[in-house]
């Protein structure tokens, strides 16, 4: 029998807190659909669908003329399904992490190291920060989906420093006049200005951010009547001010973006910079790492200095978020989210109805293929039997290997491939 390099993979469900419950959530959906046989219990959250070889979630491969059990297992055993230069570049292991998320109540304030800082933290923390690795990521939105994103340009946080008497307290008349006289000119003056105002908003001492706080959620609450509160950005202050009372979190949406993404719009997060998922669906691909500094919206173990210490504190316009998908040059089908980073890319295949034959081509690493929309039977010389596709099948590909898909729907497909583009 010839060697088996294509394969379904089962995917480890992650049930944080924060995630959508029973069917409301994609991932859940995603999962029942994949597979009728699971139970989606109606209160649970259903978080995180991960979608790889991380230790904490390792896929399994639904196969059973495959000796090893877990997709880990396999790639450690068969390191050449990699491809050659991925196994090279990263010592024979899958580079990334594919994953569904599916928010209901916002992540905490986080930004991930870059890999100088994730190895010093590792050594000194390494309860906190499990590995050596940076964690740039990138999130493609599903559903329409929001986040806080990098900093503000400086005039709008200006404004909510004139139109927030809570939040100029909390910094201080010195800190809140200093980045109102930074120039645009000196950009360096500006990140340093805003470094300081960050730094002591987010090490402000608890009692007195709470009643701050208290005051601006009272406030806003009897605005909220008949009044705009977009000048103090009410709706939101509330809103997280109900999923997280008296955090320090909430304040920062008068210094993050704010960005909304419509279903097939990403953006990337590189190291360093701060961001929080506040709701919707999302794939995501990541480099594979687990390391996550966190400075509020959470009940985890928060690191203030580290956090404040470690951003990328350069103001930029919401829409510069907005990553930009590119149309393939060899298929149409195709569209190429490409970051500059070597760790992973991630293709949106949308097949229309009029196709009834399509080849997913063989590219030079191994992908992860996941099925959003549309039904095909798939077959592949290195696959033992036909695979019957559906919403929610994951494939493994392995490198320079090919599936035809011969498509049964009448609406097309959609599909994500997470791959490493080096």
């Amino acid at each position: 029998m010839a060697e088996i390099r294509v394969f379904p993979l089962s995917c480890a469900v992650q049930n944080y807190s924060w995630g959508k419950v029973g069917l409301e959530s994609e991932v859940a959906k995603l999962l029942s659909s994949g597979d009728p046989l699971v139970q989606i219990e109606p209160d649970r959250p259903y978080a995180e669908l991960w979608m790889g070889a991380h230790p904490r979630g390792d896929a399994i491969i639904r196969d059973n003329r495959i000796p090893q059990k877990t997709l880990g297992q396999w790639i450690a055993d068969n390191p050449a399904c990699l491809g050659t230069k991925v196994k090279d570049t990263f010592q024979g292991q899958l580079p990334f992490l594919f994953k569904v998320l599916s928010v209901d109540t916002a992540l905490s304030i986080q930004a991930h190291p870059n890999k100088e800082l994730a190895a010093k933290l590792h050594a000194q923390f390494p309860e906190h920060y499990p590995d050596a690795n940076h964690k740039p990521e990138m999130a493609i939105a599903l559903t329409p989906f929001e986040g806080l994103c990098g900093f503000r340009p400086v005039e709008e946080i200006v404004s909510f420093l004139q139109n927030v008497p809570e939040l100029r307290a909390l910094i201080g008349e010195v800190a809140a006049e200093q980045l109102e006289r930074s120039g645009s000119d000196d950009p360096r003056g500006v990140s340093a200005a805003l470094r300081v105002c960050f730094t002591r908003l987010m090490k402000s001492e608890k009692k007195f951010f709470v009643d701050q706080l208290n005051m601006l959620v009272k406030r806003i609450s009897q605005e909220e009547e008949g009044k705009d509160t977009s000048g103090s950005n009410g709706e939101l202050l509330l809103r997280l001010h109900s999923q997280y009372p008296g955090d320090i979190g909430c304040f920062t949406i008068y210094f993050l973006n704010l960005v909304k993404l419509e279903p097939g719009e990403a953006m990337f997060l590189g190291a360093n910079e701060p961001h929080a998922y506040l709701r919707g669906d999302c794939v995501e691909c990541m480099a594979c790492s687990d390391n996550t500094v966190r400075a509020g919206l959470t009940p985890k173990f928060i690191d203030v200095l580290t956090l404040c210490e470690m951003l990328n504190y350069t103001p930029a316009p919401s829409s510069s978020k907005i990553f930009p998908a590119v149309q393939s040059q060899l298929d149409p089908n195709v569209y190429v989210y490409d970051p500059p980073v070597p760790d992973f890319a991630i293709m949106r295949i949308e097949i229309p109805a009029s196709i009834k034959l399509y080849l997913i081509s063989a590219i030079d690493s191994a992908s992860i293929l996941l099925v959003i929309q549309g039904t095909a039977v798939g077959t592949s010389t290195a696959a033992a039997s036909e695979m019957s596709l559906c919403r929610g099948s994951v494939l493994f590909i392995s490198a320079n290997e090919s599936i035809s898909l011969h498509l049964s729907s009448p609406d097309g497909m959609l599909l994500f491939r997470a791959c490493c583009l080096l």
